[in-house]
């Protein structure tokens, strides 16, 4: 059986939309060794928090064998500093004693590509057009894109890359699967329970960066409006989103509260959301790869590309939206002009069951 290593390093949302790819492996090759280099903040993803990164797959950790840590940001920090050189190569090292037989990068970075390139793998597998054109260099193997969202666009990826190893085999686009952490499901029932609600909804009113998120205080409004339908609202915010969500909070009229959490708690309290609302952010991915309604409200990116992926989504955008990658502070002016009421209009669609 093959050994395949996975390159998607990070972020949350990217990597929900490479693991319904290497869901599909897992699906295709099941004895297969499936590693995956990722940033240890995003973990969680992957596996259970305290389990095990090397060893076979479970409820704990469903869909790679092992877990390769990597930690770009400290490396960066400290390239100058003793000893980081040895955290690099140490790092490399426990890959290329796998003896992995592909690598497919998944994040087209010239930091991915390289690490997959010094993988030791015999293959290494990318995008013809990756997001960083220079890093179509370091492969040996490079495919084009299939279909519009780039989760159809990684499970081509993996289909053309393992073509060779599942012959008759197809690798399925499937929901992916996420990790069960027991003690993060004990914490989200006890967490219910202390907070009192039957059915909630969650809201995150932060994103990457500015020009994405959509006026907290309009979030504030639609929680009010779910209220009147006995629905709670979680809010959930990054370090340095507290501000965001407090404006949130203000504007529920009491009908909102913050909720602090990891990230698998995040998930096992997603998991019981009756729906989500946020911005093109990393909660919201979460939810739809979880099957939950989910209500993206998108301007500066193409929900085309990167929109919530399933039957229970819905994403809006005003016609006026200019999809750009440029990081503005302000918010994008035609997501400013998703209003209210259509966003509470899509909620309450989609709790009744997406249908009329």
């Amino acid at each position: 059986m093959p050994k395949i290593l996975i390159a998607r390093l990070g972020a949350m949302g990217d990597i929900l939309h490479a693991l319904p790819a290497v869901t599909g492996i897992r699906a295709a090759l099941p004895d297969a060794t499936i590693g995956w280099m990722v940033e240890e903040r995003w973990s969680e993803l992957l596996a259970a928090q305290g389990s095990d990164t090397a060893g076979g797959a479970g409820s704990r950790k469903p869909v790679v064998n092992t877990i390769h840590y990597v930690n770009t940001r400290l490396w960066r920090s400290r390239i100058f500093r003793a000893g980081t050189a040895g955290m690099v190569s140490g790092a490399i090292k426990a890959v290329r004693e796998q003896h992995y037989d592909i690598a497919i990068d998944f994040q087209g970075a010239i930091k991915s590509a390289v690490l997959a390139r010094l993988s030791g793998a015999a293959i290494k597998a990318g995008f013809v057009t990756p997001r960083e054109p220079a890093a179509r260099f370091f492969y040996s193997e490079r495919y084009g894109r299939v279909g519009e969202h780039v989760i159809e666009q990684n499970a081509g990826l993996a289909a053309q890359a393992l073509k060779g190893v599942t012959e008759a085999t197809e690798i399925k686009l499937l929901a992916p699967q996420l990790p069960l952490d027991e003690a993060a499901e004990s914490w989200a029932e006890a967490e219910i329970l202390r907070q009192g609600i039957a059915g909630f909804a969650l809201m995150n009113p932060g994103a990457g960066w500015g020009a994405k998120q959509w006026p907290a205080a309009r979030y504030g409004e639609v929680a009010r409006a779910l209220a009147v339908h006995g629905i709670k609202t979680l809010v959930n915010a990054a370090s340095g989103e507290e501000a965001l969500a407090q404006q949130l909070i203000d504007a529920s009229g009491g009908n909102a509260s913050l909720i602090r959490c990891t990230i698998g708690q995040l998930i096992a309290l997603t998991r019981r959301a009756r729906i989500f609302v946020g911005g093109d952010t990393g909660p919201l991915h979460l939810a739809a790869a979880l099957g939950i309604p989910t209500v993206g409200l998108f301007g500066p990116t193409d929900p085309a590309r990167t929109g919530p992926f399933g039957d229970k989504c819905v994403a809006l955008r005003h016609p006026e939206s200019q999809t750009t990658f440029s990081h503005h502070k302000e918010t994008e002016q035609g997501l400013l002009k998703i209003t209210v009421e259509e966003t509470i209009h899509a909620a309450r669609w989609l709790l009744g069951g997406g249908r009329g």
